[in-house]
């Protein structure tokens, strides 16, 4: 789990701090500048108590200067659950502040841009989850924590890319359905050995898709599959592709290829490891010297690289998500000045979403 960052307090100690992290990624001028808004920051949030969360996938200017914790959705939903820190600023998109809040009704929890979406999670809605369970009655359904507060409320348990497998498998279930990413599901089922299906005309695009995993010699629908999928994607993952691997490979025979769970099967089937965010840290971490390509959001490539110079990120990635790429030191400064911008979650919503948030996190 993460643990309390201590960042400096005077603007002297916080621009060597962040020249000696970040001097190999960020000409010397805009580092000045963003020490100057990351000393404001921070001794500001002292002032008001409060406690700022940053996602991996977070610009390196902001992940190294001013959360109090850093980590992957996982880690930050423990955090957001036991800290005293009001107000609560998430640095991350909007689900993830909704987690938040859904774990901490009585305190104030801010976001720092209110267009910081998800691709994901507006894929499916609380009312595609209602059709489904009429579709297939009885079936437990696991939504993944990138979807919002009134689907995880139509939940049985949500779930991370890092704990999804043990989440489906601590269910007392045949069949499971498995919301909303398409290629989570998919690479699930693959590990967990599942048939899964993908029925698209659930979501109004007509047809079936091919059950994967059928028994040998014989087909499975959807009223068999052991798995019922969505189609959604992530916009930075689907666009990876195993050409790109491929190529890379060719002119790096030594490079270790990392991809996230969202990835497609395939492209997850050419990497050398797979895993959250948290699991990507961890792994270069515990291998340093090597030279590895990151197939998921390229901020991290550059967070990642800042902790671990040893080691060389391909600089292949050049996807980032236009969602997490609207959170700013900038932005972040005015929503502590202001109180801006406060999320909130109907009571209603947000008691049903804890039961599944708590599920999640009480599985690990």
């Amino acid at each position: 789990m993460s643990t309390l960052i201590a960042w400096p307090d005077s603007y002297a100690e916080t621009y060597r701090a962040m020249r000696e992290k970040l001097g190999e990624l960020m000409p010397e001028a805009e580092i000045r500048a963003k020490a100057e808004l990351a000393c404001e920051i921070n001794l500001l949030k002292k002032q008001r108590g409060a406690v700022i969360l940053g996602h991996n996938y977070m610009e390196p200017a902001l992940y190294h200067s001013v959360p109090d914790y850093r980590g992957d959705s996982l880690e930050l939903s423990r955090i957001a659950a036991t800290t005293s820190g009001d107000p609560i600023i998430f640095c991350g998109v909007r689900f993830m502040a909704e987690t938040a809040k859904i774990l901490n009704p009585t305190r104030t929890v801010l976001i720092p841009s209110p267009r910081a979406g998800c691709s994901l999670a507006a894929s499916i809605t609380a009312e595609d989850v209602r059709r489904l369970r009429a579709q297939f009655p009885g079936v437990p359904v696991v939504s993944y924590v990138n979807t919002y507060a009134d689907v995880k409320a139509e939940s049985d348990v949500c779930c991370t890319s890092g704990n999804a497998a043990r989440v489906v498998a601590s269910l007392a279930s045949d069949r499971v359905i498995f919301l909303p990413d398409e290629y989570l599901a998919r690479n699930v089922a693959r590990e967990t050995g599942k048939s899964i299906i993908v029925p698209r005309v659930l979501a109004g695009a007509g047809g079936e898709d091919a059950v994967q995993g059928a028994p040998p010699g014989g087909t499975a629908d959807a009223a068999g599959a052991q798995m019922i999928g969505w189609p959604g994607r992530c916009e930075v993952h689907e666009r990876f592709s195993v050409e790109d691997v491929t190529a890379v490979r060719r002119q790096l025979p030594d490079v270790l290829v990392l991809a996230h769970p969202e990835c497609s099967p395939e492209v997850v089937g050419a990497a050398d490891f797979s895993g959250s965010t948290t699991a990507m840290v961890r792994y270069v971490r515990e291998h340093p010297g090597r030279r590895y390509l990151l197939l998921t959001e390229c901020s991290m490539a550059d967070n990642i690289a800042a902790e671990n110079p040893t080691s060389e990120m391909v600089g292949l990635c050049s996807i980032r998500c236009p969602h997490m790429n609207e959170i700013t030191l900038e932005d972040t400064l005015e929503s502590l000045r202001q109180d801006r911008y406060a999320v909130e979650v109907p009571e209603a919503i947000r008691v049903r979403a804890r039961a599944a948030v708590d599920r999640m996190i009480s599985i690990g």
